[in-house]
């Protein structure tokens, strides 16, 4: 059994958000990570600035003191996970094995802040998709690099998925900053007018991303209104929901719509909808193409014209919808966090 501690300074949050309140992809990943440690016997601290210490799922959640300069970590531990944020890299100077784990492009991190921590400590920098590793410079300093993938929650992997094809509803479940303006215009101007039946349900919001979320609540406030405004067109804008609820409204839908974004790693929006079984039709921007097997789960459709013909085939194909769920289910919910936690174990040794 190995001690595994995690430190991060961004928003607050610990292990029962997930089941009280909507929460972003990278807070769901540090969360399920941390609880796949403890499941798997490890003893597991997680310092961030959660409101009060507690133990969740045998997760010891601690707040930072940021009266102190190590801000209340420990000394050592067998494997340290410093967790985005410059300002954590050099905790736990006697950390036996040192993790930096990102969540966004690398371009983030290639200030001298950042570098010199790096080259100090030399830790193994943790990416999340084949898009992320490339965005972090061979010259850049690094103790190792290594892909892991974000790990997929049993609750999405072992949900009971649906048994026929659902009504021709399409769900967009992400940021609306993330190309929701692009998909309200495609929706409305092609695909509503060749399938007048079908709905859009968008499930987005700040609600998601606490005090970040706050802070971008203005630009996102015209989108979310543009949406509101196309009732008329089967757009239905609905609010963030926590990840039980998500799983019910995913089931309801036919397919996930998401052009997909520069400025995203893994997408748990498109894994998780996968692993219930919901095709999914993305661009080839970011990572998302490689959520997707094309052809078979869904689609990465090469251009706007190919977005609206593959969406509007997977809203009103049984045939289709029914094969590519059952690919779905079949091939993209077999990768959870305890096989993410083994990844992270081959560090330690």
């Amino acid at each position: 059994m190995a001690r595994i501690v995690f430190a991060d300074d961004g928003i607050s949050f610990d292990g029962r958000t997930p089941d009280n309140a909507p929460i972003g992809g990278a807070e769901t990943a540090f969360i399920s990570l941390a609880e796949a440690f403890a499941a798997r016997g490890h003893e597991v601290f997680v310092h961030n600035n959660c409101a009060a210490r507690l133990t969740h799922k045998d997760v010891t959640w601690v707040p930072l003191d940021t009266s102190r300069a190590d801000y209340g970590l420990p000394e050592t531990a067998d494997l340290y996970i410093a967790n985005r944020g410059d300002k954590m890299i050099p905790l736990l100077p006697g950390a036996r094995r040192r993790v930096f784990w990102i969540h966004n492009p690398a371009n983030y991190i290639l200030k001298w802040r950042y570098l010199l921590k790096i080259w100090r400590w030399k830790p193994v920098i943790v990416f999340s998709s084949a898009y992320h590793a490339a965005s972090y410079p061979f010259w850049a300093p690094a103790g190792g690099r290594k892909i892991i993938p974000y790990g997929i929650d049993d609750l999405f992997r072992l949900a009971e998925p649906c048994q026929t094809p659902p009504s021709p509803r399409a769900v967009f479940t992400s940021n609306p900053l993330r190309s929701l303006d692009w998909l309200l215009d495609l929706w409305a101007e092609r695909i509503n007018p060749q399938a007048p039946q079908a709905e859009l349900h968008v499930y987005s919001g700040p609600a998601t991303y606490g005090a970040v979320g706050d802070a971008k609540a203005a630009r996102m406030a015209p989108i979310l209104d543009k949406a509101r405004g196309l009732a008329d067109k089967g757009v239905v804008l609905r609010t963030p929901v926590p990840r039980q609820d998500l799983i019910n409204e995913l089931k309801a839908a036919r397919v996930l719509l998401y052009r997909g974004d520069t400025g995203e790693t893994y997408c748990l929006a498109v894994g998780e909808a996968q692993a219930i079984g919901v095709p999914s039709v993305v661009q080839a921007i970011g990572c998302v193409g490689e959520r997707i097997i094309d052809g078979e789960t869904g689609f990465v459709a090469v251009d706007d014209a190919a977005f609206v013909d593959d969406a509007l085939a997977l809203l009103a194909d049984d045939d289709l919808w029914t094969r590519q769920h059952q690919a779905a289910l079949l091939q993209q919910r077999n990768w959870s966090w305890m096989k993410a936690a083994e990844k992270f174990e081959e560090i330690l040794s």
